[in-house]
């Protein structure tokens, strides 16, 4: 894919992509991913989180870079990228969680994952 392939797309460059997207918002969907996990709030605000995230970056995109504003797959990008993060993010807070706060119940199964604790 050429750079003007992705700028069409995305409505930018790839290095301001790689900044804002992946570094700024990233940042904060981690922190939206976990904030989500620890206060034990259901798994589907992520994707409401994620897509207020996703306007917030395409309007510093917008902003700082003169990217496109109205860019329908530039924002789609954008919010599967964040969503895969503050996905990740709550699947690991919500792992490490349940094992620390259950040990008697729970055990890891993994990297991101638990399951009930075998009796012996």
């Amino acid at each position: 894919m050429s750079a003007a392939d992705y700028a069409l797309i995305s409505g930018t460059t790839l290095p301001v992509s790689i900044g804002i997207t992946l570094i700024l918002a990233g940042s904060c969907a981690v922190m939206t991913g976990r904030a989500l996990a620890l206060n034990w709030r259901p798994d589907w605000q992520i994707i409401l989180y994620c897509l207020l995230l996703a306007i917030a970056d395409r309007f510093l995109i917008f902003a700082l870079f003169e990217g496109d504003l109205v860019s329908f797959s530039g924002y789609a990008v954008d919010f599967a990228v964040l969503l895969l993060i503050a996905g990740a993010a709550f699947r690991l807070t919500r792992a490490r969680q349940m094992v620390r706060q259950y040990p008697w119940a729970y055990e890891r199964a993994g990297f991101a994952g638990w399951r009930e604790r075998r009796q012996r």
